[in-house]
């Protein structure tokens, strides 16, 4: 346990699994360090909607000291992916079908639009990237591994309309993500990872062609897909 007047770094481990997908500048600061770690651990939905986690427990997970996770949580409680819970407790909020809804219009509305300007600017250097996260995406897929599924999901959709240079919407569809996440890892659970939405082959396809109506199309589809499935698994619980 780490005191309070120094703050280190997240264990190696926290760092390595957002790092892909959420690049920091050299030597950042600690409080970025674990706002990414925490933030990674929502996306994959590491914690469970509802379920309520002491501040010290995540100081613990984390490996960092109390002032960088308040910052995080305060960061974090901004983007409505956290939620205070009193007695020094927060917790992912739970997602509603009406809550769901209107993620479903905006995420379709936004990333779509995000892969069709994606498209028109792309080089074969990312579509190989692309190409090397789905391909370890299937195999997460195949080993029945919910975590790494999720991660290269999130990786494959946040590369792709970091492609789109326009950073404004894309840092909308990461907020959009951030709420989503929680849910989309109860439904694997749930579910299990056979039938897991991907639809990235078509996606890639498109891309290589140059098509960027057929590679917006895709990516639609792939995230209705994910929504339905998470309507199935809110339908269910309530």
């Amino acid at each position: 346990m780490l005191t309070r007047n120094k703050p280190r770094k997240p264990k190696e481990p926290a760092i390595l699994n957002y790092s892909a997908t959420a690049p920091v500048a050299d030597n950042p600061p600690a409080h970025e360090l674990v706002y990414h770690a925490l933030r990674e651990m929502i996306l994959c939905g590491e914690l469970e909607p509802g379920q309520a986690v002491t501040i010290q427990g995540l100081v613990g997970t984390l490996g960092a000291g109390m002032t960088p996770v308040r910052e995080a949580i305060r960061r974090l409680t901004a983007e409505n992916a956290l939620a205070f819970q009193g007695n020094r407790r927060v917790c992912v909020p739970l997602l509603t079908l009406s809550q769901l809804d209107e993620l479903a219009f905006a995420r379709l509305a936004i990333e779509p639009q995000l892969a069709f300007w994606a498209a028109e600017r792309i080089t074969p250097g990312d579509i190989d990237r692309l190409d090397m996260i789905d391909h370890s995406l299937n195999a997460a897929i195949a080993r029945g591994d919910v975590r790494g599924y999720l991660h290269a999901n999130h990786a494959f959709h946040a590369h792709l309309n970091a492609v789109s240079g326009k950073g404004i919407m894309a840092a909308l569809a990461e907020t959009l993500w951030l709420r989503a996440g929680p849910s989309l890892r109860v439904m694997c659970a749930r579910f299990g990872t056979a039938n897991l939405p991907d639809m990235h082959a078509g996606a890639l396809t498109a891309l290589r062609a140059g098509d960027a109506g057929a590679v917006r199309a895709a990516i639609h589809a792939d995230i209705s897909q994910g929504i339905d499935q998470i309507r199935l698994s809110l339908r269910q619980d309530g």
